[in-house]
């Protein structure tokens, strides 16, 4: 199934006035009672806070493993020249490659394990597929770091997402301190879009992916958002995971220390939530970061 419906009337409307708003949301956060691992105060949590943290989610051997499947990534020059990796503007180092479980066998079987694929369907309450994947990199010294921002404000506007009901998965292969540019999210900001200011250029994401400028919040709204709901910041030796809902507003800093940190990511998305034309774009962006296609993910053997 490729994306073939219409736009409707938006709730989230962005990038299409000459002032930033604050937009109550409208969709759940917690999708239903469908079952699965993820324990009912914890769910209570995530739904109130927009994020919960998965200790031992990898063991130590798996995750000596999947670093190995990184740096074979990262040292592929075939891969290097593909537009799937993105590298940093001013070192050149890998920054990220998309698509990742398209490319990575390990990947892929990954994230269709019950201990992720089965929480993500839990949380919104349907099969998934993958919206975007990607794995991270952010080397010592050099790393830089994600402007805040949330990601459904560029989903809805570039990829035509129409709801907030996607759930991503950020799964450290590296120790996260809070001085190695480890995450930062405002607890409960989910609550609220906001909606930005700026026309969408083509092809946007060429530079955003380097360095996001159009469908960043502005300072004002940022500062209430703070005011109102403080900042966490993710924590927690490798191996741990933190699943956070597609509209909290988040970012971290860049990485000055010696201690590189690297993860897997995978947005998931419901299948009862599939993208349609762009809202606030003129053409959605290539299918390495936001897949037309909508294919289930079962679990390994079905």
């Amino acid at each position: 199934m490729t994306t073939t419906e219409p736009k409707v009337s938006d709730p989230y409307p962005t990038r299409v006035g000459d002032q930033p708003r604050l937009i109550p949301r409208v969709d759940p956060t917690v999708w239903g009672q469908r079952p699965g691992p993820i324990e009912a105060a914890t769910l209570r949590s995530y739904e109130s806070k927009g994020y919960l943290t998965v200790g031992g989610l990898l063991t130590p051997t798996e995750v000596r493993f999947y670093r190995q499947e990184l740096e074979k990534l990262a040292t592929d020059p075939a891969l290097k020249a593909d537009e799937r990796t993105i590298v940093e503007k001013e070192s050149a180092q890998v920054r990220s490659v998309f698509e990742v479980h398209q490319i990575s066998e390990p990947i892929r079987e990954l994230i269709t394990q019950p201990r992720v694929l089965d929480r993500a369907r839990q949380i919104l309450g349907s099969d998934v597929y993958v919206h975007q994947s990607r794995v991270n990199y952010m080397p010592g010294f050099t790393g830089k770091g994600f402007y805040w921002h949330s990601d459904f404000e560029t989903w809805h506007a570039e990829d035509g997402m129409p709801a907030m009901r996607a759930v991503s998965m950020s799964i450290a292969l590296t120790d996260n301190y809070p001085f190695n540019g480890g995450l930062m999210v405002m607890p409960a900001s989910h609550r609220t879009f906001v909606s930005c200011v700026g026309e969408t250029p083509d092809d946007h994401y060429r530079a955003s992916l380097k360095e996001q400028e159009i469908g960043t919040p502005d300072q004002a709204s940022l500062t209430q958002l703070a005011a109102d709901h403080g900042i966490d910041q993710f924590t927690g030796s490798a191996g741990s995971a933190l699943m956070f809902d597609c509209n909290i507003m988040h970012g971290s800093a860049n990485n000055i220390t010696p201690y590189p940190r690297s993860n897997i990511f995978v947005v998931f998305n419901s299948m009862e939530n599939t993208l349609r034309a762009p809202y606030s774009a003129r053409k959605p962006r290539p299918p390495y970061i936001a897949s037309p296609t909508f294919t289930p993910l079962q679990n390994p053997g079905l």
